[in-house]
């Protein structure tokens, strides 16, 4: 297998989703795994948790309760045991936005934007944002946390604070989330190997590293 073989990745995710920051890190590792064999293309595209929370967002023990029955006891477990996998790939889960859930349909908008610059600046986005939300407790909601985000990954941040401000990139945002949602996209992170081979989850290094070796074989 020559290095010439380029696979194309779709990462279809949320940034308040746990299991997409794990599945990121653990993807990026099968990736540099993979140098030399092939090149990868990665892009970022846009799956909302929860497409009406509201601007206050909504207390996590409260939500998961909700959403999964889950116990505050039956919470913890899990949080613990998603923290020791998130560290075993390198990535510093501390706690969610301060306890709470929130809207991210402002940070997909930023991230069309970044994927329409530059892939790797998009990438870096994508970081900063899960980075902002898991590690630093910070709101994906709020602009000036945007907006930090925006900056940290090299972007232009008063373009940024443009789109923040009107609807650009809200149509297009939509339309992919319909377009994944339409093609049976209904968990994240889901991860789309040439618009065709779909590898679903938070899934360890090698079982990216080997899944991307048998695709790019046939």
């Amino acid at each position: 297998m020559s290095a010439s073989h380029t696979l194309s990745i779709d990462f279809v995710s949320d940034v308040a989703c746990p299991w997409c920051a794990v599945g990121l890190a653990s993807l990026e590792q099968a990736i540099v795994r993979l140098q030399g064999d092939m090149s990868v293309e990665l892009r970022f595209q846009p799956f909302e948790l929860n497409p009406q929370m509201g601007p206050q967002g909504q207390d996590l023990t409260e939500h998961l309760a909700q959403k999964y029955g889950s116990t505050p006891e039956q919470q913890a477990a899990n949080w613990e045991a998603l923290r020791q996998r998130a560290a075993a790939v390198g990535f510093d889960f501390r706690k969610e936005g301060r306890g709470r859930m929130w809207n991210t349909f402002n940070a997909h908008r930023l991230l069309h934007w970044a994927g329409l610059q530059d892939a790797s600046r998009q990438h870096a986005l994508k970081k900063a944002l899960l980075t902002a939300y898991f590690t630093r407790g910070e709101s994906p909601a709020d602009t000036d946390v945007l907006l930090a985000a925006v900056r940290e990954a090299g972007l232009e941040v008063e373009r940024a604070r443009e789109i923040l401000a009107g609807d650009d990139y809200a149509q297009e945002v939509r339309e992919r989330e319909r377009f994944y949602t339409s093609a049976g996209i209904h968990a994240v992170p889901s991860v789309i190997v040439n618009e065709r081979h779909l590898i679903q989850g938070g899934q360890p290094p090698e079982v990216f590293e080997q899944a991307l070796r048998q695709i790019a074989a046939h």
